[in-house]
């Protein structure tokens, strides 16, 4: 699955976090031993988790071959090692009473075409992360999953954990949501393994969809550049597909809240379960991203394209970029994946995870995100580049062969006939 805040947190986030402090403060208080590692540790998601967990007086490890943007919150100790480097990992875990499994490769754009780092990273490195956790004798394991395990285009409303078996391996069209879906099951497999010299290790496995909030370094950066160049004149899918979304602070909270589940002070409710987190709400892509239009300048998408036509030029454009990625780096825009992330409804419940766990998703506006990165860049709307027109170019052209295939399928199937 496969995401910071300024400081200790980015002064717009000052109120909810205070919130979110307040929230998983008034849990029964932890077990005396309170150290905890967090792989991907310098990402969005890893910093934020890390950040709030130190806040309360927790020793927080961030693991990541990536240092962190942000500065350090006190408490914080940052080790930058690889997940698939074992003589690292084996130091790093020394004295670890948690561990939230949040690195993964290959979420959006060029890297999902990865295989080789991707397979490395979220299969190999999972793999090694559960071995030391049992040679370290590390009683509990959160692991950071993705809805795509369950999720690859065809529709979903109001999934539940219950009711959603994984996707076939074989039929993930991406290489990031299926070694996801692998990482997923071995860490809910690996719950109950006996640890040396007694004890259990217990695991569970949190399943987010896309994350948004202040500084988040992903997702709005790449829209963002996307609508600059001209890119985002178009809008494809049905108005009525819908989709979830999670803030980073409800994310945290999530696993802070599955981290507690893991106890015996919590009856180890957690122990071998999957849990769907988002904000409760589901949401139209587009209508979504409208205070984002607004806010830097750019009307909203306004050529409705067919998906197939889209699907199609997405299909072409990996092809492409595999092909010229030896003499040269082309734009990738979209993924077949990314298409029917956009294009096909996929919305989960939460009610699991609010019964468990006890999680309760403050409520977020993404307008008021919008409004931080619009103040965070010094960046104005500029007009159209060389570079530009010449990927706009590419985009239309691929576009408009994508349509001259379409066309031509049934005139071959009548030749065929």
């Amino acid at each position: 699955m496969k995401a910071t805040l300024i400081g200790s947190a980015p002064e717009a986030c000052k109120a909810t976090d205070q919130a979110l402090q307040q929230k998983t403060q008034a849990m029964p208080a932890r077990a005396p031993r309170q150290k905890v590692l967090v792989t991907g540790g310098g990402g969005y998601l890893g910093f934020s988790l890390g950040s709030h967990l130190a806040k309360s007086g927790t020793s927080v490890i961030l693991l990541d071959l990536r240092r962190p943007q942000w500065e350090l919150a006190p408490g914080t100790e940052f080790i930058q090692a690889d997940v698939r480097n074992a003589e690292a990992l084996y130091r790093a875990f020394k004295g670890v009473d948690c561990v939230f499994h949040v690195a993964s490769y290959g979420m959006s754009g060029a890297e999902k075409l990865q295989k080789e780092q991707i397979e490395s990273i979220n299969v190999g490195g999972t793999k090694l992360v559960i071995d030391v956790c049992i040679h370290q004798r590390i009683p509990r394991l959160v692991y950071t999953s993705t809805v795509n395990v369950a999720f690859s285009g065809e529709p979903i409303e109001q999934g539940n954990e219950d009711s959603l078996p994984f996707f076939p391996l074989e039929k993930h069209m991406d290489h990031y949501s299926r070694t996801k879906a692998i990482a997923d099951q071995l860490t809910l497999m690996a719950n109950g393994t006996p640890l040396p010299g007694g004890g259990i290790l217990r695991t569970c496995v949190l399943r987010p969809p896309g994350i948004y909030g202040p500084e988040e370094q992903r997702h709005l950066p790449r829209v963002v550049s996307y609508i600059k160049k001209r890119l985002f004149m178009f809008r494809f899918g049905d108005r009525k597909t819908r989709m979830n979304w999670v803030h980073v602070h409800n994310l945290v909270q999530a696993h802070v809240l599955a981290a507690e589940a893991l106890t015996a002070t919590k009856g180890f409710v957690a122990s071998g379960q999957a849990y769907y987190i988002n904000d409760g709400e589901s949401v139209n892509l587009f209508e979504w991203m409208a205070p984002l239009f607004q806010k830097l300048g750019y009307s909203q998408p306004w050529i409705q394209v067919p998906t197939s036509w889209v699907y199609l030029t997405a299909t072409l454009m990996e092809y492409l970029y595999l092909a010229l990625r030896p003499i040269c780096s082309m734009p990738l825009v979209l993924t077949r994946s990314e298409v029917h992330s956009v294009a096909v409804t996929h919305t989960f419940q939460i009610a699991k995870a609010r019964a468990q766990l006890g999680y309760t998703p403050d409520k977020f506006n993404f307008a008021e995100v919008v409004e931080h990165y619009v103040q965070s860049t010094s960046e104005r709307p500029s007009g159209c580049t060389v570079w530009t027109l010449l990927r706009l170019l590419l985009f239309l052209s691929l576009l408009a062969l994508a349509l001259h295939l379409l066309e031509l399928q049934p005139l071959a199937a009548a030749d065929e006939r």
